[in-house]
């Protein structure tokens, strides 16, 4: 299959489906298209292998198998039982349909998914003469559909569990920030390996982690398993070569430092049993203390925060308290840095009393958040906050 080019799909958080395009090309991929929510891709069967091992940015890789166009759920039968599922896959692997779908005229979703489990059942039952069963918890191969006006396309998970479940986090804290979106808030702040970082609010640790993996050049995969690896068509020498290769160009150690922190002595705790599975404890410099109290380690760099807001922890009054000694600290003691605040409280830069110059929508899950920059620059940049009568 490496001789030729097949079609894939990885999907990402909305709004870092740029940030994923450029990593792509990173990755070796010239030629790719984007749309809302992921970016399309041809490339050989190792290059995908590639993708799932080193992609932070993506959270799957879809294999598009197949695409017809349609006007009923008898289309979309046919056009699945169409398909050598065999194949790809056995009668005794369990499976689970995913459908989504968008502008799609009929009526229910539903009853597609189960036309096309049965599809696909069928399909087995004419040809190995057993069917696989259906598990929607842990399914050994994941299927999924998407259905526009008048087409639908047809893909097989090639990840399994989603890319940001790296392997190596073990506890987590109350809503913790998702690893891919993570590495794209370290790139949309343009952070780079040769940067001083500090997350005065790490919680479990997720952003100091990824830059500490970025920075050593650790594949985020390199401590999970992946679908492919159950399909018929896996070439298992392939992919340990390409491990393997990846292992060799790991650095030993960071090339700048980096700085985490947390008021919460049991997020501390998540967090350093987290590096130290991940394997980069020593490249991450954390203690326990309020972000008030913490000076800037270094006379330049990047400073990223994901404070509470919304669902998370927080009451909305003890925010509206905290933004502005927020913004005080920011202004007196991190003159030189770039400071990036990820929130969906839409009311920080009112709140900071400094002028972002940036603002970059965002989603957290559902939730639309934005990225807010802050160049601290002594004596400017200050907003007078006007105080209620």
């Amino acid at each position: 299959m490496d001789n030729t080019k097949l079609r894939f799909f990885a999907p990402c958080p909305r709004g870092l489906e740029a940030v994923l395009e450029q990593e792509l090309h990173e990755l070796g991929i010239p030629t790719t298209t984007k749309t809302d929510g992921g970016i399309g891709f041809q490339a050989p069967w190792s290059t995908m292998y590639w993708v799932n091992l080193k992609s932070h940015i993506a959270s799957r890789v879809l294999w598009e198998v197949g695409q017809a166009s349609y006007l009923s759920e008898d289309d979309v039968y046919r056009a699945a039982c169409s398909l050598p599922w065999p194949d790809w896959f056995t009668p005794s692997q369990s499976i689970k349909v995913k459908v989504s779908a968008r502008r799609c005229p009929l009526t229910s979703l539903d009853f597609i998914t189960l036309r096309i489990k049965d599809a696909v059942c069928d399909k087995f039952m004419s040809v190995r003469h057993k069917r696989p069963s259906v598990d929607t918890h842990r399914p050994n191969i994941r299927l999924d559909a998407f259905l526009d006006e008048s087409t639908v396309t047809f893909y097989i998970d090639t990840s399994g569990e989603p890319l940001f479940k790296r392997g190596h986090r073990v506890l987590s804290v109350e809503a913790p920030l998702r690893e891919n979106l993570a590495a794209g808030l370290l790139r949309l702040a343009g952070w780079t390996s040769g940067d001083v970082l500090l997350d005065p609010m790490c919680g479990s640790g997720t952003i100091p982690l990824e830059a500490a993996m970025m920075a050593r050049r650790i594949a985020p995969g390199m401590s999970r398993s992946f679908a492919f690896e159950r399909l018929l068509v896996h070439d298992a020498q392939r992919w340990g070569h390409l491990r393997e290769a990846s292992r060799l160009k790991q650095l030993a150690e960071v090339p700048a430092a980096i700085y985490a922190s947390d008021q919460d002595p049991a997020a501390v705790k998540i967090a350093q049993r987290t590096f130290q599975g991940a394997g980069v404890a020593i490249d991450v410099r954390l203690r326990q203390s309020n972000v008030l109290d913490i000076e800037a380690p270094a006379e330049q760099g990047v400073l990223l925060i994901n404070p509470p807001y919304g669902v998370r922890l927080s009451r909305p009054e003890e925010l509206d308290a905290f933004y502005p000694q927020l913004g005080d600290w920011l202004k007196q003691r991190f003159s030189g840095w770039r400071a990036y605040i990820f929130t969906g409280d839409l009311r920080v830069p009112k709140l900071i009393g400094l002028a972002p110059s940036k603002r970059i929508p965002l989603f957290n899950g559902p939730l639309e958040c934005r990225l807010y920059e802050f160049v601290i620059v002594s004596g400017s940049m200050r907003k007078t906050i006007p105080t209620s009568k």
